[in-house]
């Protein structure tokens, strides 16, 4: 019986891509996983598996890059991936209450994403934005001098999104 991959051929194709710049397949790992996650929104056990026999390296050592590298999700998530600064700074500036509005805003916590999958909200260490605290990120867009009003004009737009 024929074995399905977790792979689409393109997702291989992608990866042998990005392998074949390297004298060593493994120096592709933060690639490989960034290749599936745009096609998957995360990294799955099956797919970490299967890039990780495609660069010649163990899922365990593949997965120690996954949980390393905080942009790369290793569960679902939702459509718009909010990540909430939680450093010293931004802390001191009021990450905190930015914290208690996103959740009351969303019914959800840390780690948690809405029952009709539109949010994800994590935390996560510095953005480099200190000077503009309290920051988030959401899909990779960095929105900055966060209060409750810019909040829900974020929320907002994003609802309204379909990308």
């Amino acid at each position: 019986m024929e074995q399905i991959s977790a792979l689409s051929a393109e997702e291989i194709a992608e990866i042998n891509e990005e392998a074949s710049h390297y004298e060593q397949r493994c120096a592709a790992s933060i690639e490989a996983l960034k290749i599936i996650q745009k096609h998957r929104g995360w990294v799955s056990d099956q797919s970490l598996k299967e890039a990780a026999a495609l660069l010649k390296m163990s899922a365990a050592e593949l997965d120690g890059v996954a949980t390393f590298y905080n942009l790369i999700f290793r569960q679902p998530v939702g459509k718009n991936v909010i990540m909430l600064c939680d450093s010293v700074s931004c802390w001191i500036m009021g990450c905190e209450r930015i914290r208690s509005k996103l959740s009351e805003a969303l019914q959800i916590d840390y780690g948690q994403t809405t029952s009709d999958g539109e949010f994800t909200l994590l935390p996560v260490p510095c953005q480099g934005a200190c000077d503009r605290a309290p920051v988030m990120l959401v899909n990779g867009d960095l929105e900055t001098h966060l209060d409750e009003e810019k909040i829900d004009r974020i929320i907002a737009v994003r609802v309204g999104t379909d990308d």
